[in-house]
């Protein structure tokens, strides 16, 4: 049965895998549309690196392991969208997907992260995201063994029922069939069962045995390095093979201890081996790693200290990109097929400043452009989730409705734009700061405004941020 199971939830995996890595590059990029305004050719590059992934799990022989993906530089200022992107490219087809900074890598012998954590983080992704999946094809037999659970507790079984069920678990065959239980006792299982579905049981009290929660052990791994890293965790396998769980009585409301129930019974269907194992080949054949700032890493041509050691993490990053392997605690993980995307402004470096090497393991480069007006105003109003939407949705809990109409948005873009073209570059995140201070008073005046309405159009986005936008001083510093 177990077999079987596994079997079952591995095909699952795959087809879910499949169903995402299936959409064409015109899928792709309209998918990113609603998330992303602009950047068409970053787009149209990751949505054929996405691809084809999909097209080399079509190629059939040797020829497969030979096809490596083609790696992404994406060059432009910040906040115009290259780690979304990435970011909502793994969230699409549901790969596992890391962000990482270069800065915070130095070269092996110096104090600071080892570039092959990259790949372990990138293995915890997979797992928490493969056990994840399991649990939720687990969930219906979970929530009917939690079900149980529960009435066993409001209803107990007679003594020979109890008995019967404990020996299920070993030779379930040749167990003796379980007395049948009384008339009444039945029909007042059925009952509690239908007001336990209907919900009208969720505010009782229960009492139920749940396990304590395992303390963790991170002081070592927080100094940094491989080493400690590998040490820590096999000093929590240690301590974890050493203690049994503990379990403690809780009293909770029968919602929340169904909920709880829920989610240790799914747990205990779950094969440990059969997640890690399913999720090493998905971070083997699905993984993203984005690599921000790259251009901090790159050498300027000065001869200083600082030059050399980011010459070492280029070299470092290297083997990684290349293909290399790493020892993880979930085991040996090849990087071969791991798409790698870089990203950085470039304004004082070029892509030319890194190593020779590593430019061309990066073969695919885009150029993202400055947004515009037209690109805020798109932002603002145009996007799935979009940042007037957020505030109406936050304001709308106290009651309180915002009206923003086409040329206040317009006034806010073009303001932002404005401060943007004055003062430092940050792109989209000057919209939040914008809005944040247009509706400061709004925000915090809104548990006493509830019931009204609030309109803003241009003339009050002028009124409250006009003169701020026009005074360099007071906008580098608040806007």
């Amino acid at each position: 049965m177990t077999a079987n199971l596994a079997t079952s939830l591995t095909a699952t995996t795959r087809s879910s895998e499949t169903s995402g890595d299936n959409l064409t590059p015109t899928q792709i990029v309209a998918e990113l549309d609603k998330h992303i305004v602009g950047q068409h050719a970053a787009k149209r590059a990751v949505a054929i690196a996405l691809r084809n992934r999909w097209r080399r799990q079509q190629v059939q022989g040797d020829l497969r392991a030979e096809i490596t993906p083609k790696n992404i530089l994406m060059i432009g200022p910040t906040g115009v969208g290259k780690t979304e992107i990435a970011r909502r490219l793994a969230r699409l087809v549901g790969a596992p997907f890391i962000k990482v900074e270069a800065t915070k890598f130095t070269e092996v012998g110096y104090v600071g992260k080892d570039v092959d954590t990259i790949v372990r983080d990138l293995v915890e992704v997979a797992v928490k995201q493969e056990r994840e999946r399991q649990v939720a094809a687990m969930r219906a037999a979970a929530a009917d063994a939690a079900e149980e659970r529960i009435l066993d507790i409001l209803v107990p079984p007679p003594r020979g029922a109890r008995d019967s069920a404990s020996s299920m678990g070993f030779g379930a065959e040749s167990a003796p069939s379980p007395a049948p239980a009384a008339p009444a006792e039945n029909t007042a299982r059925q009952v509690m069962r239908k007001r336990l579905r209907e919900g009208s049981l969720d505010d009782k009290d229960i009492e139920i045995d749940l396990p304590e929660p395992k303390p963790s052990l991170d002081l070592l791994a927080a100094q940094g390095g491989a080493g400690m890293e590998e040490m820590a965790e096999q000093l929590k396998g240690l301590f974890s093979q050493m203690n049994t769980p503990k379990r403690k009585t809780r009293k909770l409301k029968i919602a929340q201890a169904q909920r709880l129930l829920v989610d240790e019974e799914a747990g205990r269907l779950v094969n440990e081996d059969q997640v890690r194992t399913a999720a090493v080949a998905n971070a083997e054949a699905s993984g993203i790693v984005f690599i921000d700032e790259i251009d901090k890493v790159a050498s300027r041509g000065e001869a200083s200290g600082a030059e050399i050691s980011r010459q070492g993490v280029q070299r470092d990053l290297l083997p990684l990109v290349e293909g290399t392997t790493v020892n993880t605690k979930y085991g040996v993980v090849k990087t071969d097929h791991i798409l790698f995307i870089a990203s950085g402004a470039f304004h004082l470096a070029k892509p030319s400043d890194l190593i020779p090497e590593l430019q061309g393991r990066f073969p695919i480069r885009v150029e993202l452009q400055s947004l515009s007006v037209e690109d805020f105003e798109a932002i603002l109003t145009s996007t799935r989730a979009s940042l007037v939407m957020q505030y109406q949705a936050l304001l709308a809990t106290e009651g309180l409705t915002l009206d923003i109409s086409a040329a206040g948005v317009r006034r806010l873009a073009q303001i932002a734009f404005d401060v943007n073209e004055r003062t430092e570059n940050i792109g989209a995140r000057r919209l939040a700061t914008v809005m944040e201070r247009l509706l400061d008073e709004i925000s915090f005046d809104a548990p006493s405004r509830s019931g009204q309405t609030v309109a803003i159009g241009a003339a009050e986005v002028d009124a409250r941020l006009n003169d701020l936008s026009k005074n360099e001083d007071l906008s580098r510093y608040i806007l």
